[in-house]
């Protein structure tokens, strides 16, 4: 099983872009297809994006399509989302997750998760 670790949140202004890394220990990580999520103040876990085991298939939710790119480095254990055009709303934290072999649009699916990146779109 793996553990997750997110990384690279932060403050930025509307229309700057931002990359979360999420760092993966343990064994098999390439067994493993990858989602992302995130939570709003106020607001329940929606889905962003999932990328398959082996980086060849990745999905977006609509609110993020021609934003946002998730991808994964399988030799660092690395998945990424690089968030470019940042607004306002997508103000909250991000979770990156694991299960294995399939990809889900669906969180409760995912098994493990990291603990989670704060990202803040004002100004």
């Amino acid at each position: 099983q793996v553990q997750l670790v997110e990384s690279g949140g932060g403050l930025v202004h509307p229309g700057d872009s931002l990359r979360l890394s999420c760092a993966a220990s343990g064994r098999a990580f390439s067994s493993y297809a990858m989602g992302w999520f995130r939570q709003a103040p106020g607001k329940e876990r929606e889905f962003v994006a999932t990328i398959s085991w082996n980086g060849g298939v990745s999905n977006y939710a609509d609110s993020v399509k021609g934003r946002f790119t998730a991808s994964r480095d399988n030799a660092k254990n690395a998945v990424y989302l690089q968030m470019n055009s940042l607004k306002p709303e997508d103000t909250a934290i991000y979770y990156c997750a694991a299960r294995l072999i399939t990809s889900s649009y669906d969180g409760r699916e995912y098994p493990i998760w990291g603990q989670g990146a704060k990202v803040t779109v004002s100004g």
